[in-house]
């Protein structure tokens, strides 16, 4: 699957925000601080518990997207994604390469992470088709996942999964 750089990278921060750890409450300002690179210098990326909740709120968009059964549902689920988004694009050429933004510059932290997200993963499956978004099928994992493949054949989130989820059925078979 071929894709623009800066949307499939937005697409990816969407995947991590999804399948982010939200068991210790400060778990929004580590997830901002540990993908600072997608957020205007300057920009404050300690969030408010307030904040760290709509970010979950954004997370959880994201995974009902994956989940989505059909068509309808994944455009009623990317609509309600899109409504966090406050879009302002612009062009830049910091990293040498010209490409868009699209959240304002001077936006804060919760913004311009809901409205990346937002427009990346809109961008994907409107160009690229809605069955490339995934829930892993292993047992017990559940992790968002893109799929990249050639064939858009893909129900792991890694291989780590599938090979385990093949022994698995391998072992089950040898058992019966």
């Amino acid at each position: 699957m071929d894709y623009d750089d800066y949307g499939s990278d937005a697409v990816e921060l969407a995947v991590d925000l999804a399948n982010a750890d939200r068991t210790d409450p400060e778990w929004a300002s580590a997830f901002v601080a540990a993908h600072h690179e997608w957020f205007t210098e300057g920009t404050d990326l300690e969030l408010s518990r307030k904040h760290g909740k709509a970010a979950g709120t954004t997370a959880d968009l994201v995974r009902e997207v994956a989940l989505a059964s059909s068509q309808s549902e994944v455009v009623q689920r990317l609509n309600a994604l899109l409504a966090l988004a406050s879009p302002k694009p612009y062009a830049t050429d910091h990293d040498g390469a010209l490409h868009l933004h699209y959240a304002a510059p001077e936006a804060g932290a919760l913004e311009q992470l809901a409205t990346t997200v937002a427009m990346g993963l809109s961008q994907v499956v409107v160009q690229h088709g809605w069955e490339r978004l995934g829930v892993c099928a292993a047992d017990g994992c559940g992790n968002v996942y893109l799929d990249t493949s050639r064939n858009g054949s893909r129900r792991y989130c890694s291989s780590t999964c599938s090979s385990r989820s093949t022994v698995a059925a391998y072992r089950a078979r040898k058992k019966g």
